[in-house]
C-alpha cells in the first residue's frame, strides 16, 4: 500500500494482532479518535455507554447504523458498497482493486473507520454486519454470491454444470460451487466462454450486468442442459451464468457480474462532488438587494402582526389557519399565498404570534411582539433570519396534501420536517464557499447536496429546494441570489455582527408623512415605531411598496377615538408630523366625528342608551335600520335594548353613529384595538431528529467515563482472593479505619478506581469498584463504573479497600 488510512492500528496491545470483535477495536483506539467517534456519531453519546463493550453494541445497532449511512456523502456509499461485496478480513489493496486508485479512497476509509461502520487493521478490514444487512442482497446493482445462489442447488446438478462448462466434477457441492466461481473470477475464461454464446445470451447479460440483475422468464428453475438450450437464457442457464431464484426469477451471480464489469463494482466513480458554476454579482449589489428584502421582511411581520391585533382568526379544531384566513391574510399584506405562509409561519417560530388559549381561539400576537417590534429593524431581522435557519417548520408544504391526502395548514402540525435546518446550512453553506458575490442555480445546488447527503436528499422533494432559495432571497439572507454579508454571519451564528453589517444598508426611519388633500398620508419611506402605531390607529393601508399610502376615513378616525385620542390630538399629530399643510377636508373629518362621538352612551342593561339630546333618541326610535336592536324609552334621555352593548355598539356605528361605551359607574370605557395580546407564550416546540453535536468538554467527559468504565469491567483488585472468572474477589481483605481512610483519600488525589467492601444498613455484605471525588463529614461520594451514578458511603460501614489492577491503557 502506498499509503495508509489516518489512524490505523496494527492491532490491539495484544502483539499486534487483528481485534477479534469491534469493541477490542475500539479498545485499541486513542482517547481522540474515541472522542472523533462520538462526535461523527452523537446519538452514540444518549445516554453515556458505561463502557467500550456497550459502545460496540449500540454502534451496531440497526437505527444508529442507519443514521450514520445517512450522513455519508456519494463516494463514501460508492465505497462502503465495495466493501461489503467483499467477505470479512479483507485487505485495503482488496478494495482498491474494486474501488480503483484514486486519492479519495484514503480519507473515504478513515471516515468510515472513524463511525465505526469498518474496522480492523488494513490487512483485516472489516464490515459491521448491519451495514451488510442494510446494503442488502444486491449492493450497487450485483447479484448474490454463487454460494448463495446455488445454496439449495442439489449435488447432481451442480455436477452438470461443471460439465457444461468444461471444469472437472468434484469430491462434493462446496467444491463446485468453488470451482463455478473460480472460473467466473477468470476474466479470460468468461471471454472465452462468450465468445462461444450466442449473440442474444450476450445482450441479455449487458442488460443484467449493470443492475439490476434480476429478469423474469417462464420454466427458470427447469433444469436444462447445454445440449439441450434452445434459447438464450436457456443457454446461460446451463452454465449457471444465470442462477434460478424462483419459478420466473432469474439472477446474475455476483462473480459473474464484477467480471463483466471489469472488475469494479460501479460503472461511474464520484470521488469529488459536481462543480458549481458561479454567477458573479456585484458584492455591494448584493447586500443592497439583501438589505432592502430585509427590511421589507421585518415590515410585513409586523403588517401581519398589526391586522391580528384588534381580533385575528379562529384556530381550526385540529389547528392551524384556515385556507380562506390565509387568502385573507395574503389579501392584506398583498402578496401571493405561498409569501404570505412564510411570514405566517415565521412569526409562529419567533413566538410572535400564538393561538390565545380561550374557548373560541383566536390567532393573536404575543407579548414577545410588542418586545420585538421595540428594537431596531436590524436586530428584529436578525432574530427572524436566526430563527428562519434553525427551524424544522417548512413554509413550503402549505397548501400540499400530506401522506393521508388532507390538505396542509399553515401554522398546523404536519409541517415540521427534521432535515429542514440541516437543508438551510447545506444550501447557504455551498453559496458562502463561493467567491464574493457569487450566486448559483438550483439544479447546481441540488446537485451538490445530493452528492454530499445522498440518502437523504433522495427524501426530499426538489421544489422544497427551490422554496428554500426562495425563502433565502425574500427574507434578505441572500440578494440577487447571492450570499450577503449579514446572511454569512447569520450563518456562522454571529447575529451581533450580522445586525452591524446590517444596519448601515437599511433605509433611516422618517418622522414625517405627507398629507394630502384626499385624506391620504403618503409614508416616502419606513416610519419611527411612534408614529406607525399611531397612524395605524387613525388610517388604513391602502397600498405598500416603496412608500406606504396610509386612507383616513370615518371608522378609521372613530376607531382613534374610541382608543381615548382626542380631536386635539390627532390634530397635533397631523400638524407636527406633516411635511406639507394639514388639507381642510381631514380637519372638517375630524372635527365632524369627534362633535358626534361620545353623544351617545351606551352600557348594560341588557344594553341601555343614554344621550342629553332627546333628538336625537327620538330618530333612533323612529330609524327602521335600529329596528333590531328593539328599543324602548325608559326616559326622556335613556333608552333600553334587548341586545348586548358591544351588538349595540357595532350596529349603530354601522348606521352612522358615534356612541361610546360606557361602565356600570358611567366612566367611558376606552377601547384599544392594539392592545389584544395573547398571554405569555414559549416558543412552538422543534421537532428534533437527531442529537445535537456534543460539546468538546462533554465529548472528553465521555471519553474519560466509557475509559474508567471499561477499566473497572476488565479490572481485578491486588492481592485479594478471586473467584474462578478472576474478575471479582472472593473476599476483600479488610483494613483499619485508618487504612480505610488514607486508601481513599490517595484514590481521591489521583481519581483512581479501588474496590471496596460495603456493608449494608440490612447487614448485607457488597463489594464495589468506585472513584472517590469527595470525602469529608465521615462518607465517601463515589462514582459507580457499572452504571456511573453517584453514592455516598458512610466510612464506618466500608469493610476494607483494595488498589485495582488497571490494564494498560492505549490511549496513554
Amino acid at each position: 500500500m502506498t499509503q495508509r488510512p489516518e489512524g490505523d492500528p496494527a492491532g490491539p496491545a495484544n502483539g499486534g494482532t487483528a481485534p477479534r470483535t469491534l469493541a477490542e477495536d475500539l479498545r485499541g483506539r486513542g482517547d481522540t479518535e474515541l472522542a472523533r467517534l462520538l462526535r461523527a456519531r452523537p446519538d452514540l453519546t444518549t445516554p453515556v455507554p458505561v463502557d467500550l463493550t456497550q459502545l460496540a453494541t449500540r454502534a451496531t445497532t440497526r437505527a444508529s447504523v442507519a443514521r450514520a449511512l445517512e450522513r455519508l456523502d456519494r463516494f463514501t456509499l460508492q465505497v462502503v458498497d465495495a466493501a461489503v461485496v467483499l467477505p470479512d478480513g479483507f485487505a485495503y489493496d482488496e478494495l482498491r482493486e474494486l474501488v480503483g486508485d484514486v486519492p479519495q479512497l484514503p480519507d473515504a476509509v478513515d471516515t468510515l473507520r472513524t463511525r465505526a461502520l469498518m474496522w480492523g487493521p488494513e490487512h483485516a478490514l472489516r464490515v459491521v454486519r448491519t451495514v451488510r444487512d442494510l446494503a442488502g442482497a444486491s449492493p450497487a446493482g450485483l447479484g448474490p454470491t454463487l454460494a448463495s445462489a446455488l445454496g439449495a442447488t442439489g449435488p447432481a446438478r451442480l455436477q452438470e454444470m461443471l460439465a457444461d462448462l468444461g471444469l472437472a466434477p468434484t469430491a462434493d457441492a462446496v467444491g463446485a460451487i468453488r470451482a463455478i466461481a473460480a472460473l467466473f473470477r477468470d476474466g479470460k475464461a468468461v471471454a472465452e466462454l462468450l465468445a462461444a454464446a450466442p449473440s442474444a445470451a450476450v445482450e441479455v447479460l449487458d442488460k443484467l450486468v449493470w443492475g439490476p440483475p434480476t429478469g423474469s422468464v417462464r420454466g427458470a428453475d427447469r433444469p436444462v442442459r447445454a445440449a439441450e438450450a434452445d434459447t438464450p437464457v436457456a443457454w446461460l442457464l446451463a452454465r449457471a451464468m444465470l442462477v434460478a431464484a424462483g419459478p420466473q426469477t432469474v439472477v446474475l451471480p455476483r462473480e459473474l457480474g464484477l467480471t463483466l464489469r471489469g472488475g469494479r463494482v460501479h460503472r461511474d466513480l464520484a470521488p469529488t462532488p459536481p462543480e458549481i458554476a458561479p454567477t458573479p454579482r456585484d458584492p455591494q449589489a448584493v447586500d443592497a438587494a439583501a438589505a432592502g428584502a430585509a427590511f421589507t421582511a421585518v415590515r410585513r411581520i409586523e403588517e401581519l402582526l398589526e391586522l391580528w391585533s384588534s381580533g385575528g382568526p379562529p384556530v381550526l379544531r385540529a389547528g392551524g389557519l384556515g385556507v380562506r384566513d390565509l387568502k385573507r391574510v395574503a389579501a392584506g399584506l398583498d402578496v401571493g399565498e405561498a409569501e404570505a405562509a412564510l411570514w405566517l409561519e415565521l412569526a409562529y417560530a419567533a413566538g410572535l404570534t400564538a393561538g390565545d388559549g380561550e374557548a373560541d381561539e383566536q390567532w393573536l400576537p404575543t407579548p414577545a411582539y410588542d418586545t420585538w417590534r421595540a428594537r431596531p429593524v436590524a436586530e428584529r431581522w436578525v432574530a427572524l433570519a436566526g430563527v428562519w435557519l434553525e427551524t424544522t417548520r417548512v413554509p413550503g408544504l402549505v397548501g400540499t396534501r400530506d401522506d393521508k391526502d388532507r390538505p396542509v395548514n399553515a401554522l398546523g402540525p404536519g409541517i415540521d420536517r427534521t432535515t429542514a435546518p440541516e437543508v438551510r446550512h447545506a444550501l447557504l453553506a455551498r453559496l458562502a464557499a463561493l467567491p464574493d458575490g457569487g450566486a448559483a442555480s438550483a439544479a447546481d445546488l441540488l446537485a451538490d447536496l445530493s452528492w454530499h447527503r445522498p440518502v437523504r436528499t433522495a427524501r426530499l422533494r426538489p421544489e422544497l429546494v427551490d422554496r428554500t432559495l426562495v425563502e433565502a432571497e425574500l427574507l434578505g439572507v441572500t440578494g440577487r441570489g447571492a450570499l450577503g454579508r449579514a446572511g454569512r454571519a447569520v450563518l456562522t451564528g454571529d447575529l451581533g455582527t450580522a445586525a452591524e453589517l446590517l444596519a448601515p444598508l437599511l433605509p433611516t426611519p422618517l418622522d414625517h408623512v405627507l398629507l394630502q388633500a384626499d385624506l391620504t398620508a403618503i409614508a416616502p419611506g419606513p416610519l419611527v415605531v411612534e408614529l406607525a402605531q399611531e397612524l395605524h390607529m387613525a388610517a388604513d393601508i391602502e397600498s405598500t411598496g416603496g412608500a406606504t399610502v396610509y386612507r383616513f376615513s370615518e371608522p378609521s378616525i372613530r376607531r382613534a377615538l374610541d382608543s381615548g385620542r382626542t380631536a386635539a390630538d390627532l390634530h397635533r399629530l397631523f400638524a407636527t408630523h406633516s411635511r406639507t399643510p394639514v388639507p381642510q377636508p381631514l380637519t372638517y373629518l375630524v372635527d365632524d366625528i369627534a362633535r358626534r362621538h361620545g353623544r351617545l352612551r351606551v352600557g348594560a342593561a341588557s344594553a341601555y342608551l343614554r344621550c342629553d339630546d332627546e333628538a336625537i333618541l327620538s330618530e333612533l326610535l323612529a330609524d327602521r335600520r335600529a329596528s333590531g336592536l328593539r328599543m324602548r324609552r325608559l326616559a326622556p334621555t335613556v333608552l333600553a335594548a334587548e341586545a348586548a352593548p358591544d351588538a349595540v355598539l357595532s350596529a349603530l356605528r354601522s348606521i352612522g353613529y358615534a356612541p361610546m361605551a360606557e361602565s356600570a359607574t358611567g366612566d367611558v370605557v376606552v377601547t384599544r384595538p392594539d392592545a389584544r395580546r395573547t398571554p405569555p407564550r414559549s416558543l412552538p416546540p422543534r421537532v428534533t431528529g437527531e442529537p445535537p453535536v456534543p460539546s468538546p468538554s462533554l465529548l472528553d467527559a465521555a471519553v474519560t467515563a466509557i475509559r474508567a468504565g471499561d477499566r473497572a469491567a476488565t479490572s481485578r483488585p491486588r492481592d485479594a482472593e478471586t473467584t474462578g472468572d478472576g474478575r471479582q474477589p472472593a473476599e476483600l481483605p479488610r483494613t483499619s479505619p485508618a487504612e480505610t481512610l488514607l486508601a481513599l483519600q490517595a484514590a481521591l488525589a489521583d481519581r483512581r478506581p479501588v474496590w471496596i467492601g460495603h456493608v449494608t444498613r440490612e447487614g448485607r455484605a457488597t463489594q464495589h469498584i468506585i472513584v472517590p471525588i469527595g470525602l469529608e463529614g465521615g462518607y465517601v461520594t463515589a462514582q459507580e463504573h457499572a452504571g456511573g451514578e453517584l453514592h455516598t458511603y458512610p466510612l464506618h460501614r466500608i469493610t476494607g479497600v483494595a488498589p485495582v489492577d488497571v490494564p494498560d491503557d492505549p490511549a496513554e
